[in-house]
């Protein structure tokens, strides 16, 4: 009889109750800040003594219920004095309410283990090219100092981890060129000499040194549209005065040198990690082939400190970041 009291009173002039016509936004932000108190009450089944457990006045806690009950439009406690009972629909409603408190908790503990200036996590991304010496070496020397932070690590080319940076999925990357965006800040590293990678059996294949020019004529193998070094390829053919003629487009450096050694054309790329058998790797002297490395991150995003740190020792190996 009570139920069916408190449901007309929520009637509206249309026939729907005003509960129903609330958004599902709109029904959280009412009830989320009084959903803990709701579970020490059924915990306790005591208002005084659910009020004392969370340190608030019984009278704050005894209004909270109250309107609690009046936002969901259903008795969720039979009252005797200051000791209550949970109602069928107040049980029902509790198995969810400590489902999600639940959760709360895990994500706050994860948050706060995240920031933990000795044990915390940083999201790093960075190039294909920098993972097989570059990176692994960095973190090795960061860990010496810092032997407990973790590392999320995501290889990517530049562009998709530009937006995985403005999406909030990475802290920091190393990327190549050092990007020049709106919401982006970008600290120059380092530079890397570029060579021209050429079949083992080529006319230049002798050389230890050439113009980009004397390959005009040659079918290149190179990086996807996209990739940071395909626009940085593309702008240095330009500047020797031709535009490549592209038999191969892929996705990873070692690829295209797989591709060279097979003898299905010449490719601008940095150093590898290790030498590959099937090819020569040419000193470009014109024009100056190099691309620069940086580090980026969101401006005006706030740094947990174990990515202030990594911030911080990064751009100390300005100069000195590749092997």
């Amino acid at each position: 009889m009570v139920h069916q009291q408190r449901s007309q009173r929520r009637v509206s002039p249309s026939g729907d109750t005003e509960v129903m016509t609330r958004s599902g936004e709109e029904v959280t932000r009412l009830l989320a800040p009084r959903l803990a108190y709701f579970a020490g009450v059924a915990r306790t089944e005591h208002v005084t003594r659910a009020a004392q457990e969370m340190r608030v006045p019984q009278s704050t806690l005894s209004r909270a219920m109250v309107r609690l009950e009046q936002d969901l439009g259903v008795d969720l406690f039979a009252r005797r004095g200051r000791t209550v009972s949970l109602t069928p629909a107040g049980r029902t409603f509790l198995g969810s309410v400590e489902r999600a408190l639940a959760e709360v908790r895990r994500a706050a503990e994860e948050v706060r283990a995240d920031a933990d200036p000795a044990t915390g996590k940083v999201a790093f991304g960075f190039l294909h090219t920098m993972g097989a010496e570059t990176v692994p070496g960095l973190l090795q020397a960061f860990r010496a100092d810092h032997p407990r932070v973790r590392f999320s690590l995501v290889q990517n080319y530049g562009e998709a981890m530009l937006e995985r940076l403005r999406a909030g999925e990475l802290d920091l990357c190393l990327t190549s060129p050092v990007p020049d965006a709106p919401g982006l800040v970008a600290r120059r590293l380092d530079e890397q000499k570029l060579r021209l990678v050429v079949p083992a059996d080529h006319r230049l294949a002798t050389r230890r040194r050439v113009r980009l020019a004397e390959a005009a004529d040659e079918t290149f193998v190179t990086l996807e549209p996209g990739y940071g070094m395909r626009r940085i390829a593309d702008a240095l053919c330009r500047e020797a005065g031709f535009t490549p003629r592209i038999a191969f487009e892929g996705e990873e450096t070692e690829t295209l040198r797989g591709l060279v050694a097979a003898g299905l054309g010449v490719a601008l790329l940095p150093p590898p990690a290790v030498p590959r058998p099937g090819v020569a790797e040419l000193t470009v002297t014109a024009p100056r082939a190099v691309r620069e490395i940086g580090v980026a991150w969101l401006e005006g995003h706030p740094d947990t400190p174990p990515v202030a740190a990594f911030k911080k020792f990064l751009l100390s190996r300005r100069g000195r970041l590749l092997p």
